[in-house]
């Protein structure tokens, strides 16, 4: 009888020493996947960065012709060719208009009704027209598929002064 606490202490050991193993097994799991984690994090932004470089490199690739047109338009100026300055302004408008068209920006709506979600109130005037509308636009406004770059600045129109003076 003198055994069975021995051999019951010893089982109790091994369970021990299992237990540990076990846990040692699983901290260095923990480890590894908080390192495996960490490198993720690391090359995804990498790559989030790479992309963005990238995508600016296209951009600037086409924004050079636009460039191009504008010193072209410069030099006309100093030759005193205004009719091929208009020409030439209207040209590279065009130019830079179509190509932030085909990269997803589009001009903000400004007739109708004021909506703080896409246009800015720099003042309000007394006017005919029905109150909290936009009546005269200082600086358009654009979007970016849904995200607003630069909102519209605008004036709305106030309720008509009383003619009761």
């Amino acid at each position: 009888m003198t055994d069975e606490p021995r051999v019951e202490q010893e089982e109790q050991a091994g369970e021990v020493e299992s237990g540990d193993d076990r846990v040692a097994a699983l901290e260095d799991r923990l480890l590894r996947t908080a390192a495996d984690f960490d490198n993720y994090k690391k090359r995804a932004a990498r790559e989030r960065e790479e992309y963005v470089r990238l995508a600016n490199e296209r951009l600037l690739k086409e924004l050079l012709p636009i460039l191009d047109d504008l010193e072209r338009a410069l030099a006309a100026v100093r030759e005193h060719e205004e009719a091929t300055v208009e020409e030439g302004v209207r040209l590279v408008h065009r130019s830079l208009a179509s190509l932030l068209e085909r990269n997803g920006v589009q001009e903000i709506e400004t007739n109708g009704k004021f909506d703080p979600h896409v246009h800015e109130a720099l003042l309000s005037q007394p006017s005919e027209a029905e109150e909290g509308s936009v009546i005269d636009v200082v600086q358009k406004g654009y979007t970016l598929g849904d995200r607003v770059v630069r909102p519209a600045r605008v004036v709305i129109a106030a309720a008509p002064p009383d003619g009761d003076g």
